[in-house]
């Protein structure tokens, strides 16, 4: 099955990335976030199967706009030249876990984590590490794991991080400022329509993973992925 031109369309953004293109070419836009829309939906429906937090999700709330913030940007091209959903309990703009699904020419992929907490969360994090960071390095170390998604992924810190000794057993997972695991998509997926599919296998091979961000971070009373 053919998907719905969104990497062509991103393809001929890339090389028009000007509001005159666009507004040219708005219905062609429209059409391609309306199948994003779809496949958001999808993934949403899948999600919630075994992570009911998801059932209140709306696609248009995992979906990220497509003009760019330009003002304290020395790029001013007005728009990104990939589609995006992101989904988490609360939306696109929770501090916690997150499921990623990134559309690209040549560069698709899906993550999910938590991309550069603040400091409260990162602390919580850190704590989490402190108290239970064999569980965590299991669960990467995992070959299963490890060999789905490869090493965790995210800015480190050189030195220890505050509080924390230099000789910590897990000082290496302690100076992650971000913690993303992911998995490339080809453009062929994409075009064949599979990524959906693999989205949702993906999410559920990150589960426990997030679980254990979800634990780090959530407050008693919090409903998270953890069931």
């Amino acid at each position: 099955m053919k998907t719905n031109g969104i990497l062509d369309f991103l393809k001929e953004l890339a090389a028009n990335n000007s509001k005159e293109w666009m507004d040219a070419n708005r219905s062609w836009y429209l059409q391609v976030k309306e199948s994003l829309l779809e496949d958001a939906a999808k993934i949403l429906s899948g999600l919630s199967a075994n992570q009911p937090a998801f059932s209140s999700l709306r696609p248009k709330d995992c979906l990220f706009r497509q003009n760019r913030d330009i003002r304290f940007s020395a790029n001013k091209l007005p728009y990104k030249t990939n589609m995006a959903a992101y989904f988490a309990v609360g939306g696109k703009k929770s501090t916690g876990p997150g499921y990623y699904l990134h559309l690209e020419p040549g560069g698709s992929f899906l993550a999910g984590g938590i991309w550069m907490p603040g400091s409260d969360i990162l602390k919580k994090i850190r704590q989490e590490i402190d108290y239970a960071g064999n569980e965590l390095a299991g669960i990467l170390q995992s070959p299963t794991f490890h060999d789905y998604f490869g090493e965790m992924e995210g800015e480190q810190l050189k030195t220890s991080p505050k509080d924390y000794s230099n000789e910590h057993p897990h000082i290496a997972l302690l100076r992650y400022k971000s913690f993303i695991v992911s998995k490339n998509l080809t453009d062929a997926d994409v075009v064949r329509g599979h990524h959906i599919g693999l989205a949702l296998e993906a999410f559920d091979a990150m589960r426990p993973f997030m679980g254990f961000l979800d634990k780090a971070i959530a407050s008693p009373e919090d409903e998270g992925f953890i069931i």
